[in-house]
This record gives C-alpha cells, structure tokens and sequence, in this order.
C-alpha cells in the first residue's frame, strides 16, 4: 500500500499578514493546510521540492475576506440585467429602462439600483412614466435598499390589495414581497445560472473566499436557493441561511446553516419600513412596519437553540431593536443564557442600538453581520439616514460600541445593496461618518475576515487566520505600500514602527489606493486568479 504524497505550495518573496509571524515573507501549504511561514532563504532550502512555487514579487498575502450578507443571485443579475445604481437623476433612471428594453426586447426588465434621495427632482417615476418607458414589458425595479420597488402596469396586478400597494408609487411591505415573487418566477434557470455564476466570481476576483447567502421565501426561493447551493466547485464557499421561521426540518430539508439571515423584523430605514419608536422626520405619519414582535421572535429563538442551529433576524429600527431584546430575554428564561449564548445566533444590519442594549447582546453571545458601506453612503450629518431621522441618523451603525460589548462583528455588503468590495468596506468600517463609531483598521479587518467564519460557527481559533495547522484559505493582494498598525491604531493612527507585533496591512486612509486582488485560494484550492499573475 502505498502513501499519496501531499501537495506542497510554497509562496515566497512577499509580505504574509499573520499574527504566528508578523515578519514572514514566505508560506507553505500542503494539502489546503497552512504548515510554516518564515523567511525566503528557509522556506526555499525546506521546500525545494514543492508542487508548485508562487513568487509574489513583492505581494501581499491575507487571510481571504467572507461576506456575511449577500444576495447572490440578485447580486447577479445586476451584472447581468439593468443596473440602475449610477443614475444621476430621474431621467437617466427612465432613459437606462427604454434603451434596455428597446436592446432586449419585451421579456421581464430586472433592474436594481435606484435611489431619489440623491436625485435633483427628489421624486421616483410615476407609473405612467414607468409604463411608457417599458413600451408594454413587464418591468421590476427595486429600491437601492431592496425594501421597495417601482413596477409596470403588465405586473402590478400581482400586488394589488396587500398591505404596502400604491397605485401610483413604490410598493412596499407584503405588495413588494408578491410582486418580487412574480418577477423571480420569471426569470429563467438559464439566467438564474448565468446570474449566480457572475456573482461567485466577482466575489472571488475580490478576495472573497466564503459568501453567506441570505434567502427566504419573500427573497429568493427555494429553487435558487438550491441551486446556488449546489455550485459546490464554482468560486467561494457559499453559506445557506434561510429567512422563514420553521424547525430543524425545515432547515435540514433546504441544507441551511440556520433559520436565519433575512427574517425580516422591520424594513429598510430608505424605504420607511424600518419599524421606528418615533415616527420619521420626512414622514410623520408613519413609524415604519413591524412584522414580528417579541413572543414571535423568543419562540423562533426557543425552537432553534433547542434543535443546535442558529436562528437570526434582519433588524434595523429601534422599535425593532426593541422587540428583539425582548424575544431574547424570554427566550433566556426558556433555555437558559449559558445555551442561548453558546448558539451564535444573528443580526443582520443591527443599525439603531443603545449601550445598554448592545451590552445585553453581548451577554447573549450574539453575531451582529454588519454593512459598513451603509454608513459610506448614507450615514453623517447630509446623508439620506439624517433627512429620513432627523438627529437620529447621526447615531446609525454603532460598530465601536458593539465591538466594546462582546459581539461578535462580521462585516458583509449586503449585495447588491452595496457593492462587493472588501477592502472598501473595512476603511468604511475604520473611518466612520459619525465619530467614535468606528473600529481600528485591525478590528475591522478581522471582522471581514476571522469574524466572518466565527458567525457561520466555525470557531476554531484559526480559521480566518494564516498560522501553521489554519485552513489554506487566503489572498493575494498587489497592495500599495505597507506599513505596520501599533496594538493601540485606531482611526488615522498609523505606525512605522518595527517593533510592533501587529501584522502590515494596506493603507486605509480616505482616497488611499486599495489593494488588487491576484490571486484567491479556498483550502489551498485557486478560486480566482488574474491572466499575468497565473503560475
């Protein structure tokens, strides 16, 4: 009987970021395994004969980034179908879905990606302009924030009488679910394929090693959902959470991680769903939508820690905030807090939290997957979260204060609500719109990364690292100059100094140039790597 021999890489010439040796230069792995990092001299004479030798000229290797929030195929589509997100104005909107419609002709228009709020005519379409620029097609164009949507006259029968329907605007709440329904049924597996293809690899063309996909039946489907699943060979590691309240069956029955993701609390804060305690500054007659209050959540999260899985809620209000404190503390007298901590449940978005609140949290052991580019793009004093709240929008997205509590950060994009671009979403994460909100570079960094496979459970102490004995799950990177964050960095506090044990890493100050994805590794296996940089 003979003994394979395991596959040896050996990277060499480079800048590795690992706290087992912040000054290695080179790495090898056998087998997906990380088994040494030093210096080139050592590693060259100890691996001589490896498999394969990746000179990095000088690049940058880290552990590969997770996305704790996508919608993959979404995501997709808005590479593939009608993106709307660089539209000035009301206009272009209405021109981008006539040329589209006049290049594609009369199938379903899927389009994502507007946004009023930063349009000079501060309105969305009517239905007749919609109508008369979609020349009879059916066409669905959801909100930058995926809480609403503008559609044609050929869907808008799917939505009339439920709770959210407008006959002229947005539909919103239950009207948005049905007719988001209706134009997923439309779209076809050849294009669902060709959608999630392009997503995956995207997301590994970022650096991204792992995805959490967050779907449920007002989201995507269990067609899609398994479908996506099954890409077990294409691109990242997808993660499965399911956004409907059920038992360990249901989630067994899908292949989910969790009764998690997008179960949805309340709404988007864009949108005016978010569930509010007080009633929007731009809108005082409403407080936004609640769709699951306390009891409903506690027997949600009874059912799930009981069956081991996680549970997890979308929420982003503080009345729903509110709500999910109190599911958790009935919860707690259910099963106790010992298992309810150790279940790793989640938040998703988690946008509106008090000290107190985020402490008890905490305590509750708690996951918050978080979307910095939130804060990069509608956070500070001018932002859409300020003309929606008034002062409150100041106050959204309290990373620093979450972190101080004990809960367990994992940054996401929440695509195609954000782009997918990790780098950008840690110098969001680091340089806060509102002071004092943000985390050291190292923080938010691990938090993209370590941070990330801790909220899908796997807690390992090693996973998201590279250190001898990790999962060979890492990046290359052509970063601009390097230099090394002091234990005590925070934001714009960087250091040059050579006696820091803290790992190099890029660079992330405002306008700073962000690194260049070459090469992305999943278990020692290339999911992503640029022509020139090929071995």
């Amino acid at each position: 009987m003979t003994t394979a021999h395991p596959r040896t890489t050996l990277l060499t010439g480079g800048k590795i970021h690992s706290p087992a040796d912040p000054h290695a230069t080179a790495m090898a792995v056998e087998d997906g395994v990380v088994v040494w990092l030093g210096q080139d001299s050592v590693g060259r004479t100890m691996y001589e004969g490896a498999d394969e030798t990746v000179e990095l000229d000088g690049g940058f290797v880290a552990p590969a980034f997770v996305d704790a929030h996508v919608h993959a195929t979404s995501a997709g589509l808005l590479r593939t179908g009608l993106d709307l997100t660089g539209c000035a104005s009301l206009t272009d909107c209405l021109d981008a879905v006539r040329a589209h419609v006049q290049r594609t002709g009369t199938a379903l228009v899927w389009g994502h990606g507007w946004d009023e709020t930063t349009w000079p005519e501060k309105r969305h379409p009517t239905r007749a302009e919609l109508d008369a620029a979609a020349q009879g097609a059916p066409v669905y164009l959801s909100r930058i924030d995926v809480h609403s949507a503008l559609v044609s006259s050929a869907l808008l029968e799917h939505a009339r009488g439920a709770d959210g329907f407008s006959e002229d605007g947005p539909l919103s709440r239950d009207a948005h679910h049905r007719v988001r329904r209706a134009a997923l049924a439309a779209i076809t597996p050849a294009q669902r394929a060709e959608a999630q293809t392009a997503f995956l690899r995207h997301a590994a063309s970022m650096g991204i090693a792992s995805v959490h996909e967050c779907a449920g039946p007002d989201i995507s489907g269990t067609d899609d959902f398994a479908d996506l699943l099954a890409r077990t060979d294409d691109g990242p590691e997808v993660v499965g959470y399911w956004g409907e309240r059920g038992t360990a069956d249901l989630a067994a029955r899908l292949g989910a991680r969790g009764l998690a993701g997008d179960l949805f609390v309340d709404g988007a804060i864009g949108s005016r769903t978010a569930a509010l305690c007080h009633p929007y500054t731009d809108a005082p007659d409403t407080t936004g939508a609640l769709y699951l209050d306390a009891p409903a959540i506690a027997e949600h999260l009874r059912i799930c820690t009981e069956a081991g899985i996680q549970a997890g809620f979308h929420v982003i209000g503080d009345s729903a905030v509110a709500e999910v404190i109190d599911g958790f503390a009935i919860a707690e007298k259910t099963v106790g807090r010992e298992v309810l901590a150790g279940s790793r449940h989640r938040l998703e978005h988690l946008e509106m939290v008090t000290a107190e609140q985020a402490e008890r949290l905490g305590q509750w052991g708690v996951v918050a997957s978080v979307q910095p580019l939130f804060d990069a793009a509608w956070g500070g004093p001018d932002g859409m979260y300020t003309e929606r709240l008034g002062e409150r929008g100041t106050t959204l997205n309290p990373f620093s204060r979450l972190a101080a509590a004990g809960v367990i950060l994992a940054l996401g994009s929440d695509a195609p609500v954000t782009r997918v671009d990790p780098w950008a979403t840690v110098q969001a994460a680091v340089h806060h719109r509102t002071d004092g909100h943000g985390l050291s570079a190292r923080a938010a960094f691990t938090a993209h990364t370590k941070g990330g496979w801790r909220a899908a459970g796997v807690d390992d102490g090693i996973t998201g690292t590279l250190q001898p004995g990790a999962p060979a799950t890492y990046a290359i990177w052509d970063a601009p100059e390097l230099v090394t964050a002091t234990p005590d960095s925070r934001v714009q506090r960087w250091s040059t100094d050579p006696r820091s044990r803290v790992p190099a890493l890029p660079p992330l100050h405002p306008g700073a140039e962000l690194p260049v994805c070459l090469r992305t590794v999943l278990r020692g296996r290339t999911i992503h790597h640029r022509e020139e940089h090929h071995q």
